[in-house]
């Protein structure tokens, strides 16, 4: 079994950053790609970004797009979420995932609260 386990959530004012971390333990060999994804309260979960093992194939949300950076330490088994400039529209629950094979991603962490406000 593979767990994920985010952390680095927490409450902060509109321009101000946050860096999320999320390591995995477990059997992680597998696990080639990794991405994080958040959840609004009463809005769909959407994705945010995901990085591949290599770490030079990343992809990101518009919504994110030059102010969030994924990074990945395979050595370590986790990957950062840098968050720059936040806005309070990046309220959410973020979680963590894994998968084999992009865009399947079949393993979840249990999330960490962002709260920006204005």
């Amino acid at each position: 079994q593979v767990q994920l386990a985010e952390s680095g959530g927490g409450s902060v004012q509109a321009g101000d950053s946050l860096r999320l971390s999320c390591v995995a333990s477990g059997r992680t060999f597998s696990y080639y790609i990794m991405g994080w994804f958040r959840q609004a309260p009463g809005k769909e979960r959407d994705f945010v970004a995901g990085v591949a093992a290599s770490g030079s194939s990343i992809a990101y949300a518009d919504s994110v797009r030059g102010r969030f950076t994924i990074s990945r330490d395979s050595a370590k088994n986790t990957i950062f979420l840098q968050m720059n400039s936040l806005k309070p529209d990046d309220t959410a629950v973020y979680y963590c995932a894994a998968g084999t094979t992009w865009p399947s991603f079949e393993t979840w962490g249990q999330g960490t609260q962002v709260t920006v406000s204005s």
